[in-house]
């Protein structure tokens, strides 16, 4: 950032020695990455690496709209962003909302002001002001009756049509509340049946957009291992796969995906609530996750490393197994011991107060009291005369 001539400086903090500051920012896992900037605090989301984060670190650093003013500045700028949102138009309060979202979604994307002229010559508006976004090759316009909030729409608009998904993908997916249409495939396997699927994927996001633009994003994924840990089940690829991130349910097709006619009749399906949902964020499903994940954790262990895995698992058992069998034990001899103590309590209780009648009785009568030595030795004969 240095050598670039950048004004962002690059610090890092240990949040564990000022517990204060990071819980000021609102720091609840690490490593968290932040760009301060005047009153403001950004969080890093995108992919940790360092051609990333010096894009992020720019983007936000620099202004919050910045403006194209020739027509050669727009297809500079056009080349180097797949997807690119442009307010058209002069002050308005339109890009009073337009300035205030771009100072919320900058993390994700950048944002830019341009004159009518400036804008290819496919780009028709029907009215200004007007906010565009241009992207796979066309454009769409925003239209505040049919696409609600500015924030929402341009945080469903961020992405491509159609995307290479991957975890992470999936993740920031999650914040547009779309479901995501995936061919879970193997990018290496060249069959028909793989490309296949991939082909009609395309073509839906590509040829029915205008319909279902607003409800679904496509894709496709390399490989079953992260849907499998999704789902908690193992599905057989090439297949195709609809999730819906706000609730965790997906759909899966009831019969065999020949065309783009059958996955649009799926489609269909789901949005008009006869498609079959399949599992989702209830309590036994999420009793099913923890099963699930633990015996994912337990399986994975062993198999990369079995004495590691008996290391880990075994010796924290023989701990407890241990203190288990101390602590039962203990309260065994403590009970007996207790047992003994009172017994012997209760025997000595008793001849204290054998003791003390005794006395009591021998001062009552006054058997012995006031007897001379005399009379004593007269007794002691006159009880023997008698026994």
């Amino acid at each position: 950032m240095k050598n670039m001539g950048s004004p962002v400086k690059v610090g890092k903090m240990d949040a564990t020695s000022f517990s204060s500051i990071a819980s000021e920012f609102g720091v609840r896992g690490y490593p968290t990455i932040k760009l301060l900037k005047g009153d403001l605090a950004y969080n890093y989301r995108g992919p940790r690496t360092k051609d990333d984060i010096i894009e992020f670190a720019n983007r936000v650093a620099g202004p919050l709209i910045r403006p194209l003013p020739s027509q050669h500045m727009f297809e500079h700028v056009q080349k180097r962003h797949r997807v690119l949102f442009v307010y058209v138009g002069g002050e308005s309060p339109l890009k009073e909302k337009y300035i205030e979202v771009a100072s919320e979604l900058i993390v994700y994307t950048y944002f830019f002001s341009a004159s009518e002229d400036v804008l290819p010559e496919y780009v028709t508006l029907p009215e200004l002001p007007a906010v565009v976004v241009i992207k796979d090759g066309t454009y769409f316009v925003y239209d505040e009756y049919e696409d609600g909030d500015l924030s929402s729409w341009i945080n469903r608009e961020r992405f491509q049509g159609y995307l290479h998904v991957d975890g992470f993908t999936l993740y920031e997916l999650g914040d547009t509340g779309k479901l995501v249409a995936i061919a879970v495939i193997d990018d290496k396997n060249s069959s028909v049946e793989h490309t296949r699927l991939k082909s009609i994927i395309q073509e839906v996001a590509r040829d029915y957009r205008d319909h279902f633009h607003r409800d679904f994003q496509f894709g496709h994924m390399d490989g079953n291992d992260y849907i499998n840990s999704l789902l908690m089940d193992d599905l057989t690829i090439p297949t195709i796969v609809v999730l819906n991130t706000s609730n965790q349910q997906y759909f899966l097709p009831d019969r065999h995906i020949e065309n783009t006619e059958d996955m649009v009749q799926f489609i269909n399906n789901i949005l008009d609530g006869t498609a079959e949902a399949q599992g989702g964020d209830g309590l036994l499903q999420r009793i099913k996750r923890i099963i699930y994940d633990a015996k994912s954790t337990v399986v994975s262990v062993f198999k990369s490393s079995p004495l590691l895995g008996c290391f880990l698992f075994g010796l924290p058992l023989g701990v407890i197994s241990i203190m288990c069998y101390g602590i039962c034990i203990a309260d065994t001899d403590g009970g007996v011991d207790e047992h003994e103590a009172a017994k012997k309590e209760n025997s000595d209780r008793e001849l204290t107060d054998e003791g003390s009648e005794e006395e009591q009785e021998e001062e009552k009568n006054g058997r012995y009291t006031g007897l001379s030595d005399g009379e004593l030795k007269q007794k002691d004969v006159m009880e023997k005369k008698k026994d």
